[in-house]
């Protein structure tokens, strides 16, 4: 399956994630995360999605955006799935405010260039 879906697709796939954990922590505070197991999960689900989607682009969209640092992406997709009981929400507060916004600019920026 993993050759059948392409980088640009992947690219898109990752930018929807991102789309729904904004929607999830719209107007929420780390109070309201932290107390809601529903936008907890939800949130970690679609970082888990992002991990995999980046996991599965082609080596050759990965050499193209050193920008994008790859392996804390993978790292957290790791202990989410195989060590979830390990998972810090405060750590994935973190991600979802600081992070994301940034990658989300990157990935963006990634999909421009698919219609050069």
């Amino acid at each position: 399956m993993k050759g059948l879906i392409t980088d640009k697709t992947r690219v898109l796939h990752i930018l929807e994630a991102m789309a729904e954990i904004e929607k999830y922590l719209n107007g929420v505070s780390y109070g309201d995360f932290h107390a809601n197991s529903e936008k907890r999960f939800a949130t970690i689900k679609q970082i888990e999605i992002i991990g995999e989607a980046c996991n599965a682009l082609s080596t050759e969209f990965k050499n193209a955006h050193p920008e994008i640092d790859w392996k804390p992406i993978r790292g957290f997709r790791n202990i989410s799935i195989h060590e979830y009981f390990a998972v810090n929400f405060q750590i994935v507060w973190e991600i979802a405010q600081n992070d994301l916004p940034v990658l989300k600019e990157q990935f963006n920026d990634a999909l421009l260039k698919f219609s050069e």
